[in-house]
């Protein structure tokens, strides 16, 4: 089988770059696929798995670090009032048109990507063709709620620790640490160790949790960003394309999260990762690749 063709570059954007990397080609007739990571602040790198669709259909695949993180321009003097969803959406169509895909394209965001994804689609874009939601709140108050749910089944010890630590505003000690991780490695991603990947992306947002700190906050559980009382419910009505959600049984993205868009976003198809937390590209690869694949397929 002959090696599928990779390209990376750098995207101009207002005075920044944004970096992407385009896997498989632009002309194989076949609806290309933009990912968008989560966080906000994350890297493509945890996502990257799903390059993987373009040996399984030759469709191009399109990573990229969203601005500020990863291998794009990084701002860690901005505050709160630079990192918006506008600022994202505005990002994302540039990139479009810079590949020239924006009047025929499919969209998959994971996580914060897909909050992104469904501002962009209720907005009601031509040129989107399908999109999958992976793993998305469709309202912070409901996902932070749930978090803490999920956390009230930790054990007792690491729950305390993390008490302990919220209260003393020590949540950088290696404690405090330690006992969040608990909880990712139930609700996050349930692959130990963590893929190399997923633990690169961890590795950049501890070195610069800028975009994090300011769209969300300090941690999963204490939402004090900008994003905190963000909700796209009453207009998933406004969503035409047609809509793969998926999530996992484990995941932090609880049912309850992520119901809002089964319900409300017309002819949405969900799809339910049994041996998956949060990220059921990495744990669950090659039936969600599949999965994803053959949703797409349908929309080519």
């Amino acid at each position: 089988m002959a090696a599928i063709p990779t390209q990376e570059a750098f995207l101009p954007f207002r005075e920044y770059r944004t970096w992407y990397r385009i896997t498989g080609s632009l002309d194989s007739g076949r609806l290309p696929l933009v990912v968008a990571h989560g966080g906000p602040g994350c890297t493509h790198d945890y996502v990257d798995s799903f390059k993987g669709i373009a040996e399984i259909d030759g469709r191009a695949v399109i990573h990229y670090d969203q601005l500020g993180n990863g291998k794009s321009t990084r701002l860690a003097e901005k505050g709160p009032d630079f990192w918006t969803p506008a600022l994202f959406l505005d990002e994302l169509d540039t990139l479009l048109k810079h590949l020239g895909i924006q009047d025929r394209y499919a969209f998959l965001g994971q996580s914060w990507g897909g909050m992104l994804g469904a501002e962009h689609a209720v907005r009601r874009p031509k040129g989107l063709k399908a999109l999958v939601i992976a793993n998305s709140p469709a309202n912070m108050h409901t996902w932070v709620a749930e978090a803490n749910r999920l956390r009230e089944e930790l054990p007792q010890e690491v729950q305390d620790t993390l008490l302990k630590h919220e209260r003393a505003g020590t949540i950088t000690d290696p404690e405090y640490i330690a006992a969040s991780r608990v909880f990712y490695d139930r609700h996050v991603c349930r692959v130990v160790p963590w893929p190399e990947e997923v633990a690169r992306t961890f590795a950049t947002m501890d070195e610069d949790n800028t975009v994090y700190r300011n769209m969300n906050g300090p941690t999963e559980f204490h939402v004090i960003g900008t994003m905190k009382d963000w909700t796209i419910e009453d207009r998933l009505p406004l969503i035409e394309a047609p809509t793969l959600l998926i999530s996992g049984k484990y995941d932090e993205a609880t049912p309850l999260v992520v119901k809002p868009y089964v319900d409300r976003v017309r002819g949405c198809e969900w799809v339910l990762f049994e041996s998956s937390s949060h990220m059921p590209h990495v744990e669950e690869k090659d039936l969600c690749l599949k999965t994803v694949a053959e949703f797409l397929e349908r929309y080519d």
